[in-house]
């Protein structure tokens, strides 16, 4: 056990962890030695930062906490602390059943960590964090919280309102982290598109991105998380101007029959998300599009699934991801939807979405074979340099791989490289 040292675990999404990289940064300034995600944790202090957004993620936050517990039950660690959407929704019954851990924090309280070890909050490490990273790629979170209120969502009940950060606190994050040598940045937020409804009642995304594209040393900014009613279209403008603006797109539909668009509370229509892509598609040429969508939803007939299925064989995504649905708890539809579509229906579904998006993603990726296209190197992995295109975004799309043997390249950097050949979800290139 290292005296000092804080063992940090971050489950769930890219918020989470720019949370955790704040603390640790508070951590390192109070003396602490922090390291993230290890693979043989031997800090005398763990700290676990914990998904609650679907049951699949609850799981797994709690079967690590009970790793964790066993390591010391067993001597290995002294202090357990657990914070995020977890324990912001379930601390009372957590505290009940797991009172091992030494204290709960939510998703908004975890600095008064390190008052109760003792230490102070480090004002000048205010807006700093320990990337954990690569050095060259970080994620930007301009806003916290989701005004939507979808059916089946419990992010709101978890985070609260949308509240979004003030723009030159973004704009100065952005420029301290170029000076460390970030040269990538994975903007993300609940709902991105939201940004400044808060403030004044008008979209400011692509005010902001615009502001963020001039920062001197920013070469890809990537969207993630819009939402498609009421999509800024002026937005698309800054995307199809500016270069360093990735020609990417996260906008997670669910689905696209309007008998389940209006039970999920979408406040969409199947002709307007239609529009909605066409529009993206003639503004930005070349745009890929990541989705996300949602079977089995209360309510979804086997007609309406059909729909999707033919929906996503016309739209042809270049990135999908989807899962089956599951009741939370507080939500609309758990307690006004009966969840009448069997297990079994639901992984069917699931199953054939999946294999024709992967029939699709192959087809896409196959086509850039013989093209020349900008690639920045993320790591170097046995035989392979591993990078991405502008058109991925990290540990979600393809990767690019680039034989090792060929020349020597720098994580970080950029290159031109030929795309030779494509599997099902990755590119292998050679640097021209």
């Amino acid at each position: 056990m290292k005296k000092n040292q804080v063992d940090f675990v971050t489950l769930g999404c890219s918020k989470n962890l720019v949370d955790t990289e704040s603390l640790m940064k508070q951590f390192e300034a109070n003396g602490y030695h922090c390291v993230h995600d290890s693979k043989n944790p031997q800090g005398e202090i763990a700290v676990i930062n914990t998904c609650g957004f679907i049951e699949a993620a609850k799981e797994e936050s709690i079967n690590t906490i009970l790793e964790f517990v066993a390591a010391k039950k067993e001597g290995r660690l002294k202090r357990l602390y657990v914070m995020g959407c977890l324990s912001q929704r379930y601390q009372k019954e957590l505290e009940q059943e797991i009172p091992e851990v030494d204290k709960f924090y939510g998703k908004f309280n975890y600095k008064q960590l390190l008052k109760d070890l003792g230490k102070e909050d480090v004002v000048t490490c205010d807006g700093l964090r320990h990337l954990t990273t690569p050095h060259h790629y970080a994620y930007i979170k301009i806003a916290e919280g989701c005004d939507r209120h979808c059916a089946y969502c419990a992010i709101p009940i978890m985070t609260g309102r949308h509240v979004s950060r003030p723009e030159e606190d973004i704009l100065q994050e952005v420029r301290d982290l170029v000076t460390q040598g970030v040269v990538e940045f994975q903007v993300i937020a609940q709902e991105l598109t939201y940004y400044g409804i808060d403030l004044d009642g008008k979209h400011h995304i692509a005010e902001l991105i615009s502001k963020m594209a001039d920062i001197k040393g920013v070469k890809w900014i990537r969207l993630h998380y819009a939402y498609p009613n009421q999509f800024p279209l002026e937005l698309l403008d800054v995307m199809r101007e500016k270069k360093n603006v990735c020609r990417y797109l996260d906008i997670a539909l669910q689905h696209i029959s309007d008998n389940v668009l209006s039970r999920m509370h979408r406040h969409v229509t199947k002709a307007e998300t239609i529009a909605l892509l066409k529009t993206i598609r003639e503004r930005v040429p070349g745009i890929h599009i990541r989705t996300t969508l949602m079977v089995g939803f209360p309510g979804e007939t086997e007609e309406d699934f059909r729909e999707l299925m033919d929906f996503v064989r016309e739209q042809r995504f270049e990135r999908m991801g989807a899962f089956t649905y599951s009741e939370e708890e507080g939500t609309y539809s758990a307690e006004h939807y009966k969840d009448d579509v069997p297990q079994e229906v639901k992984d069917r579904r699931l199953d054939e979405l999946m294999a024709l998006q992967q029939d699709i993603s192959e087809e896409i990726e196959a086509a850039k074979v013989g093209k020349t296209m900008t690639v920045i190197i993320d790591r170097k992995e046995g035989p392979w340099y591993i990078g991405r295109t502008e058109f991925c975004s990290p540990d979600v799309d393809p990767e690019v791989l680039i034989p090792a043997d060929e020349k020597p390249l720098h994580v970080g950097r950029f290159y031109q490289a030929k795309i030779t050949g494509s599997e099902e979800f990755d590119l292998y290139a050679t640097v021209v």
